[in-house]
């Protein structure tokens, strides 16, 4: 995959559609491969951490909350946006304390994942915590989240029967799954 130019599109003009608090978007004018034009719409986001937490018992810290866009509740891995020259291990360590209130003594990057690639820069860096210490959470303000503990095979459950639709969760569960089984290997530090 040396040379990817018959498949590389060209941007010609742009204009911005919205800048919000938390998404900025686009409408971008591109030259495709063949030379013919079309416009490209798409969501520039900051990027975010994902957390798989795992108790000394093999239990996983998991969340439920209301996601508005989907009208529901959602069970998921604890994760959240990276703000401003946040380094992607400071925001897990932050964020993992203030939604769940634990904190790890080692955490091991997995990788990053990119959740919508149609219409969104967004990427999710994935990131395992173990050595878990439960302190005191810091909710943000308007921050509704029930933390909540289940087994490796409980997860998986939930994801093959409906359960558990959040994407980086199941992708999350394919990380962690093999890691169990040994097939994948993490690099752990303090």
């Amino acid at each position: 995959m040396s040379d990817d130019h018959h498949l590389i599109e060209q941007k010609t003009g742009s204009v911005e559609l919205l800048k919000g608090r938390f998404l900025h978007a686009f409408r971008d004018t591109v030259r495709l491969p063949d030379g013919t034009q079309t416009t490209r719409e798409y969501i520039v986001h900051p990027g975010a951490v994902m957390m798989i937490a795992v108790l000394d018992d093999g239990r996983l810290v998991l969340e439920r909350q209301y996601r508005y866009p989907m009208q529901r509740v959602m069970i998921e891995f604890p994760a959240g946006k990276i703000d401003p020259g946040e380094a992607p291990l400071a925001c897990a360590q932050r964020e993992l304390l203030e939604e769940t209130g634990y904190s790890a003594r080692e955490w091991a990057r997995a990788g990053v994942l990119h959740p919508v690639i149609s219409y969104s820069t967004e990427f999710i860096e994935i990131w395992f915590a173990r050595g878990l210490t439960l302190q005191e959470r810091n909710l943000d303000q308007g921050e509704f989240i029930e933390v909540l503990l289940a087994t490796p095979e409980e997860l998986l459950e939930w994801c093959g029967d409906g359960r558990v639709t959040d994407a980086k969760t199941i992708i999350g569960s394919f990380w962690l799954q093999n890691l169990r089984s040994g097939a994948w290997k993490l690099d752990w530090t303090p």
